[in-house]
């Protein structure tokens, strides 16, 4: 589930090394963001999930079940509350449908309403269908902030030319024992937070440590969006018959 930018940024920390000491700061900014491409990637997976959404007004929780093959195909079902059981998204590659069970409707969402909230949280549509990663998609350095934390690695990451990234750029912090993320902030081009993502709750599923908890905040921080997996299933075999318009539309089960 889990992230963009512009102009090419050396670090602080960077600028005032050796030709030595430079490369091998590189060489760990590449171990730590080749880390958090892996995190949650598999050639499959599928799983089960609740979804938190804050505002100053409301609040509500969904709990989902989710399958996914690769980068190209996802597909999540509402499973409560009740009154929702069994609105559905689909992602096929770059595109992506809904579906409503109450107006028995499937929904292509168009281009214009990517940047759109999706099931009404603080993620959007286009952070479901992004195929972007680190490490093919960004450059990358170390980066030395004004207060570090003893116990943190940080990486600024950059976006090649060409990449329709909607972030001017991403800073993302792990922990130096074992590079498990434990946020990441997203920077507009005025060099601004758009909204910051925070990790926790570390937890084994299958053979795989990942954060259980992401925290989205976003920029004015009237609210945010907590996601928790509950279950998780990695490398599991997924007929291509799961990721389809019929399906779509079939109950979410248990």
């Amino acid at each position: 589930m889990i992230f963009g930018i512009r102009a090419a940024v050396l670090s602080a920390l960077v600028l005032g090394t050796t030709p030595a000491l430079r490369g091998e700061t590189v060489v760990e900014a590449r171990k730590i963001v080749e880390k958090l491409d892996k995190l949650y990637k598999s050639e499959s997976s599928r799983g089960r999930m609740e979804m938190e959404i804050v505002t100053p007004h409301w609040s509500r929780t969904l709990v989902m079940r989710m399958w996914s093959k690769g980068m190209e195909k996802a597909l999540v079902k509402v499973l409560s509350p009740k009154k929702e059981r069994g609105v559905a998204t689909l992602k096929l590659g770059g595109q992506m449908w809904n579906y409503l069970p109450k107006t028995n409707k499937v929904i292509k969402i168009p281009p214009s309403m990517m940047m759109g909230s999706w099931m009404g949280s603080d993620f959007t549509n286009d952070d479901l269908v992004r195929e972007y990663t680190f490490t093919e998609d960004y450059r990358f350095e170390m980066l030395t902030p004004d207060n570090p934390v003893d116990t943190l690695y940080y990486v600024k990451a950059v976006p090649k030319e060409g990449r329709p990234i909607v972030w001017a750029w991403v800073e993302v912090a792990v922990r130096k024992s074992d590079y498990q993320p434990v946020w990441e902030k997203f920077y507009d081009e005025k060099d601004r937070v758009a909204r910051t993502m925070f990790f926790g709750s570390y937890q084994q599923f299958d053979s795989r440590i990942i954060p259980a908890e992401i925290e989205l905040v976003p920029r004015n921080e009237e609210g945010r969006t907590i996601v928790r997996y509950l279950e998780m299933e990695f490398d599991v075999e997924l007929k291509n018959s799961v990721f389809s318009l019929r399906n779509l539309r079939t109950p979410p089960g248990e």
